[in-house]
């Protein structure tokens, strides 16, 4: 028996499967573009001021007592 000697209406078929198909559903960008964003700003401001922090010193407690 060949496909097309169906009883059904091939249209009617084609329609229904259509309709069982749910919706292609689509995200939105910007959130995601929002976070990119802020997290390259905030690693150029965190590099930024790595670079222009005074030198870390550090005293020992042994230097530093009287003699």
């Amino acid at each position: 028996m060949a496909l097309r000697d169906s009883a059904m209406d091939a249209s009617e078929v084609a329609r229904a499967r259509a309709l069982l198909q749910p919706p292609a559903r689509r995200d939105p960008m910007w959130p995601a573009l929002v976070a990119a964003t802020a997290l390259a700003l905030t690693s150029v401001l965190f590099a930024t001021i790595m670079v222009l922090a005074p030198p870390v010193t550090t005293q020992h407690t042994a230097e530093s007592a009287p003699d």
